[in-house]
């Protein structure tokens, strides 16, 4: 990540050249971080995460998701989260349909590269999602998944999971995803 830019960009430009280029990129306050190509774990943890959100919020009035979609998490700043879920009447940022703002749930697969970030910075802006309710961490190297659940008075209440005999409940969507299944293939 770079520390001292020499130029930022505003969330216009960003959205222009984003929209345009054939790479993606997260936004923070002015900063682009170009994004790499994932792990075959990663993948195969997203999508099997993912293909178990649909398949129980089958006929519930949500979507699930995936990396290519970009959440709005405040006015400057944009990211693509590895699986996302939104309850209801999805809000874009705008005509284009590319970008949403009410995710109920991310989930994101972290990585050697990513976890710092994803556990830090990438997490307090998610917080500024009003919608949001709880942020799912996956382990890559192991069966760990870390969760924060937001109460009512604003705190977020964090538990984890542990071994692949385990399950992790999903308050925010009322789903349950067995470890077994999301690591499946992967360990």
């Amino acid at each position: 990540m770079v520390a001292n830019p020499k130029y930022l960009l505003s969330t216009e430009e960003y959205l222009e050249h984003e929209r345009k280029g054939r790479f993606k990129s997260e936004y923070y306050d002015g900063v682009v971080f170009a994004m790499s190509g994932a792990s075959e774990a990663h993948n195969l943890i997203a999508t099997q995460a993912s293909a178990e959100l649909v398949f129980q919020l089958k006929g519930k009035p949500c979507k699930v998701y995936g990396s290519d979609m970009k959440v709005r998490s405040s006015r400057s700043r944009f990211h693509y989260p590895d699986v996302s879920v939104v309850c209801g009447d999805v809000r874009f940022h705008d005509k284009r349909k590319d970008i949403y703002t009410n995710p109920i749930l991310i989930v994101e697969v972290l990585s050697d590269s990513t976890a710092v970030y994803d556990k830090g910075n990438k997490f307090l802006s998610y917080q500024q999602i009003e919608s949001l309710q709880e942020y799912v961490l996956i382990s890559q190297e192991k069966p760990l998944v870390e969760k924060y659940l937001r109460q009512p008075e604003g705190n977020w209440l964090y538990s984890k999971v542990e071994g692949m005999r385990r399950v992790v409940q999903l308050s925010s969507v009322n789903c349950r995803l067995r470890l077994a299944d999301v690591y499946a293939k992967v360990f």
